[in-house]
């Protein structure tokens, strides 16, 4: 399978202009033979809002953003993972969302907040999100932060996992999570991470960039720089069962000795 990850800087609270860019990126993507494309983080209205800002510009995972990249999706073949503020009664959640050529997919809400910022604007996901099957691929769904428990990505894995698709919101500060955590997590885990950043600054705030493609060996099958980017990359079964002989974690695994 071939995936997208498209670095971008986005515009805040500029839906309308946040989803003719997508309808653009699909486009490329699809042509590029891409079946997926993933999103940063909070993508849709932008990350670094204020909490008037971002209350208002949230809407439910039913809203019409949704709907109109359903159409988009459609109109290119392509699956769309992306994050989003969703509202929920007067709750408010990072989510992300997967919509496919014919309908939803996954969605997921951050289980792991990180920072005062995010747990003054959002409510925690209770539970992760199960895996959903794409073109014969079992796929996980992260937010940034999560990506940093191990125990996250273990337990996608021990669902079955194979890809796990990551919108990320990171800041230049924590180089570690791209260069070490992710590869780590891949190779760790026997599976594929795709871990999509935001390009240039939102309000002041800085993003790294540095979005990539880490497979089962812990190698970096693409990586972006800081600026906007479109990074395409394929995965392949074959390169998991290659790389399960080499590091067999899942087989090993000694639960028993695990607990508390």
């Amino acid at each position: 399978m071939r995936l997208a990850l498209w670095q971008s800087e986005g515009l805040q609270v500029d839906k309308a202009a946040n989803l003719a860019a997508l309808s653009r990126m699909a486009k490329a993507a699809a042509m590029a033979g891409a079946q997926i494309i993933l999103c940063p983080e909070c993508w849709l209205c932008g990350y670094n809002l204020t909490k008037e800002a971002l209350a208002s510009a949230a809407e439910p995972q039913d809203g019409a953003a949704m709907r109109e990249i359903a159409e988009i999706a459609a109109a290119n073949a392509i699956a769309i993972a992306y994050g989003y503020a969703e509202r929920d009664g007067d709750a408010l959640y990072n989510s992300a969302a997967v919509m496919g050529p014919r309908g939803l997919l996954g969605h997921y809400r951050k289980a792991h907040l990180f920072s005062a910022f995010e747990h003054e604007r959002y409510t925690p996901g209770d539970c992760f999100a199960p895996l959903f099957s794409y073109r014969g691929w079992r796929i996980g769904l992260l937010i940034c932060y999560d990506v940093e428990f191990p125990e996250a990505m273990r337990g996608l894995a021990l669902q079955g996992a194979e890809l796990v698709l990551i919108p990320t919101a990171l800041t230049p500060e924590y180089t570690a999570v791209p260069d070490r955590i992710v590869p780590a997590r891949a190779v760790e885990n026997q599976l594929f991470v795709a871990y999509c950043n935001h390009a240039g600054a939102q309000n002041g705030l800085e993003f790294l960039g540095g979005s990539c493609l880490a497979g089962p060996y812990g190698e970096k099958l693409a990586a972006a720089g800081a600026g906007e980017a479109l990074l395409v990359a394929d995965i392949s079964h074959a390169m998991l069962e290659r790389a399960g002989a080499i590091f067999p974690y899942r087989r090993d695994r000694r639960p028993e000795l695990y607990q508390p």
